[in-house]
């Protein structure tokens, strides 16, 4: 007999706590490396399988297409947690576009930026985005190491809002039309041009002098560390 049939162990009832507590916290669920992290377990496998038996006994439900994609049903008394529709709701679903550089650009496709997988989304608490306007939010994943005083890492996940300005000082998505380049950096107008400046010491900044050759695709509203990568 399975032993799962025996009721919840103290690493299953250790898991719901930590469900419970981080999505009461943060108002999103948690990645599988932090569920990890707080109940004390090293391997993400060992995780997902307890999470498997979680979901079999109606305790948790996941979406597999959602990286944060587990939520919490019942508690470890097996009561429903009242919380849970609003949690649900109180979530958004953004789609990933493509990626961005964060280096000295680098030429990529177009279709980086007019690219749309359904199946590729981020769910994002609507309490986290600092913007009442969430229709013309969209989201890219950061490749390289120019912004690393800003806390943005390659692998991470810009949430962005389309633009076609910004103010000095803002972090945006720039395209450089004449080198059919991409960048993610910090925007300055300086006199007759824009200077595109990298948050890495290592690293100068880019000048651009004709207006027509850049063309700003979007700000940064939000940062998500990739942790469980």
């Amino acid at each position: 007999m399975s032993r799962r049939k025996k009721g919840l162990s103290d690493r299953h009832k250790k898991i719901l706590e930590v469900l419970a507590a981080f999505s009461k916290n943060s108002g999103y669920p948690p990645s599988i490396r932090e569920i990890g992290k707080a109940a004390d377990i090293s391997s993400t496998s060992v995780v997902n399988y307890y999470l498997e038996q979680l979901m079999e006994m109606g305790y948790i439900e996941r979406d597999s297409n959602i990286s944060r994609g587990v939520r919490l049903l019942r508690n470890a008394a097996g009561e429903l947690v009242a919380e849970v529709e609003t949690v649900v709701n109180n979530l958004l679903r953004i789609p990933v576009m493509g990626r961005i550089v964060a280096s000295a650009p680098v030429p990529v496709p177009q279709s980086d930026f007019s690219y749309y997988d359904a199946e590729s989304m981020v769910e994002v608490a609507r309490s986290l985005i600092p913007t009442r306007e969430t229709s013309d939010l969209f989201a890219l994943e950061v490749q390289g190491d120019s912004m690393i005083d800003a806390m943005v890492n390659d692998g991470d996940i810009v949430i962005m809002q389309r633009a076609q300005d910004a103010r000095n000082g803002e972090m945006v998505a720039v395209w450089l039309q004449d080198r059919d380049e991409t960048t993610l950096k910090y925007f300055f107008r300086e006199k007759n041009r824009v200077r595109l400046q990298p948050a890495n010491p290592t690293m100068g900044p880019i000048y651009v002098d004709d207006p027509k050759s850049r063309r700003v695709q979007g700000k940064v509203v939000m940062v998500i560390r990739q942790l469980d990568q």
